[in-house]
């Protein structure tokens, strides 16, 4: 009837009816909501573990380092905090810390650097860096024995200064500051900068060829070239270089326990081997805690102030 009144219609000249639009189709209901709460059951088991790992931990020391080292614990509000700036003992700590932060970010950085530049894309480069990547994978305490060896009195490198003729060099390395703190930190050089050696390869593997050649054609060469092109191109990599670089050096105790156990006298102790003693030995836990408070703040602070500085884009 509807198609006759149509036909009708178009040859009386009018236009058809207009057709119905379609139904818009069935919204279906957002999983927004559904989906977070499935997230957060996942991921509630990590951050209950994390958080009953480290941060329990970390609050019960906090709360340790407020109060005295008698059995009758009393509130000693500061006290504790205060020995950094009465103690002697402690200030030299934080000094020996400086010093190795400095001497183990900076030394991995540039030896490891170096060697990655020097042995990519060389025919010798397996043998070189299995020769530098082999002291990373032997733990701190066995890189002390091998130096101790070394080190000590009648050690094998006063040996060889001896046959040489040059016994006038021969000195005890590890029985004064800062000579002890010195060749420590060498010592944790020859450790760590296999690490660096491999990150910054993997780095230099991923610059694209064609911004080599492009400088190349624009007259960068040698220095030049690595310092305008090759070096910004190893930014991120440097970012964890130096980061790693920074935590393992505020961390330090395996290697210098062993060398030395922070003597003689307490003068090589960082903060790390100053939070043993203080604990363990001298039986003080309010003030080892208050320096494993302090230890945990500069290592935060110093990381998180630097990957800000270098991981925010220039400009913002």
């Amino acid at each position: 009837m509807t198609s006759a009144l149509d036909a009708r219609r178009t040859r009386a000249g009018a236009s058809p009816a207009p057709a119905a639009p379609p139904a818009p189709p069935a919204r279906k209901p957002s999983r927004g909501l559904r989906d977070r709460f499935a997230s957060a059951g996942f991921l509630a088991p990590a951050v209950l573990l994390v958080a009953g790992l480290l941060l329990t931990p970390f609050v019960m020391t906090l709360y340790r380092g407020f109060f005295s080292d008698s059995r009758v614990s009393g509130f000693t509000w500061f006290t504790n905090y205060g020995l950094f700036f009465s103690d002697p003992v402690l200030a030299k700590s934080v000094e020996n810390t400086l010093m190795w932060v400095v001497g183990t970010v900076a030394l991995p950085l540039v030896l490891g650097l170096a060697i990655a530049v020097m042995t990519n894309g060389s025919g010798w480069s397996r043998v070189a860096r299995l020769l530098v990547v082999l002291p990373y994978a032997i733990s701190g305490s066995a890189v002390a024995v091998v130096w101790n060896f070394l080190l000590t009195t009648d050690g094998a490198a006063n040996q060889a200064l001896d046959a040489l003729g040059l016994g006038s060099f021969a000195q005890g390395w590890l029985l004064e500051w800062p000579g002890n703190t010195l060749v420590m930190i060498v010592a944790n050089t020859w450790q760590a900068t296999g690490v660096a050696v491999i990150l910054f390869l993997v780095g230099l593997q991923t610059i694209p060829p064609e911004t080599l050649e492009a400088a190349s054609l624009d007259g960068a060469d040698g220095l030049r070239k690595f310092w305008y092109v090759v070096l910004p191109q190893l930014r991120t990599v440097s970012v964890i270089v130096v980061g790693s670089s920074l935590v393992n050096g505020l961390k330090s105790f395996d290697l210098i326990w062993v060398l030395t156990q922070g003597g003689p006298g307490r003068s090589s102790e960082t903060l790390a081997v100053s939070m043993y003693q203080e604990t363990f030995l001298a039986l003080r836990p309010g003030a080892g805690a208050a320096v494993a408070v302090v230890l945990t703040v500069i290592v935060l602070l110093a990381s998180w102030l630097y990957l800000r500085r270098q991981l925010t884009p220039k400009g913002a």
